[in-house]
């Protein structure tokens, strides 16, 4: 009989990265996927368009739980998605990234003795300040298989214990990309639309609470924004939790291009057209190497240190670039496949959390 593995996701980088592991399923009769939307990103321009662009299959189960704090949030995706998991036993959870929805899926999972895969495993930024360091160490710590897309995060692993169960996959968000840029090429009327020139803007993300939930940091960022505005257009998709900070601090960045949210396509289409990248957004990093974009990151520390060592990002209150080289461990593009491999093969008898 097939693996039953359930895929939890709940937010945007999620989607992208669950829609290229699913595609990688759906050419396989060994494994069968149950997807589960927690909704917590609801909005159709941050949720349903990535699924009516990217193939993913439709969720056999959308929880629609968003808003709230933390701690109620996660609460209430604690409560749901153990019923879920006690009417469908699945084999396998598989967990992307460090929402959220993350921790729910794997604290679930673990308490209910079902064996835990995360995707995105090791990275730290090392700033527990931030709920998405505290959702990954914690996932992290509860999976029996830690799929990681970098050296460095084998290394975090082994500083916390970790050695079993770990593999390194490469990154699954370049198969995605290498799927989405050819698709954008062809559907995408965005720069049309925008009336853009490809090299003749940068585009920029903010939607981080250390970012948003702070007046005089998001004041600083925006005003960052606006100088470099002066420079050239900044293209600004505004994330809705980002577009209320700035309306409750009264903030109005000046000469920024802001738009609403956009679909995958249209957002690869961007990248693909854009000069540089600024961002507080660990996917779009990434995401802006896949397209060979230099990035500024809109933070004081990064996961994704390679790309810095790489000279391909850095940070907007740190050194310049360094020497540009290629990132070689990020892998061809074939990390969806290696991740059902190492699923597949693993005995779910032996499988125990790292608790």
């Amino acid at each position: 009989m097939a693996l039953r593995l359930m895929t939890v996701v709940g937010a945007r980088p999620q989607f992208i990265k669950a829609a290229a592991v699913s595609r990688a399923i759906a050419a396989r009769d060994d494994i069968a996927e149950i997807m589960v939307h927690t909704g917590q990103h609801f909005d159709d321009n941050m949720s349903k368009v990535f699924f009516d662009e990217l193939d993913i299959p439709a969720p056999a189960f959308s929880l629609d739980i968003h808003g709230g704090s933390h701690g109620d949030m996660t609460g209430r995706m604690l409560g749901a998605l153990e019923a879920v998991m006690r009417e469908e036993r699945p084999d396998w959870v598989l967990v992307y990234g460090d929402t959220n929805t993350t921790l729910a899926g794997a604290l679930d999972a673990a308490k209910l003795n079902i064996p835990v895969a995360h995707v995105e495993a090791g990275l730290r930024s090392f700033n527990r300040r931030m709920p998405e360091e505290i959702n990954r160490v914690v996932a992290d710590h509860l999976s029996t298989l830690l799929f990681c897309p970098t050296v460095q995060s084998i290394k975090n692993l082994e500083r916390e214990g970790i050695t079993s169960g770990v593999h390194h996959v490469g990154d699954v968000m370049y198969d995605a990309t290498m799927f989405a840029a050819a698709r954008a090429r062809e559907r995408s009327t965005v720069l049309d639309n925008l009336r853009l020139e490809p090299g003749g803007y940068a585009l920029a993300t903010i939607h981080r609470a250390e970012n948003t939930d702070d007046p005089d940091q998001l004041r600083a960022v925006m005003g960052w924004l606006s100088d470099k505005a002066k420079e050239r257009t900044v293209v600004f998709p505004v994330h809705p939790r980002t577009r209320d900070a700035l309306a409750r601090a009264g903030i109005v960045p000046q000469g920024v291009a802001m738009i609403d949210p956009v679909g995958y396509l249209d957002m690869a289409r961007l990248l693909d057209g854009a000069a540089a990248v600024y961002t507080d957004s660990g996917g779009l990093q990434k995401e802006a190497y896949f397209h060979r974009k230099p990035c500024v990151t809109l933070r004081s520390e990064t996961e994704w240190t390679e790309l810095v060592e790489c000279g391909w990002n850095r940070l907007w209150k740190g050194p310049d670039y360094g020497p540009r080289r290629d990132v070689t461990e990020y892998g061809d593009g074939d990390a969806a496949g290696r991740i059902l491999d190492d699923i597949a093969r693993h005995d779910v008898g032996t499988a125990r959390p790292h608790l």
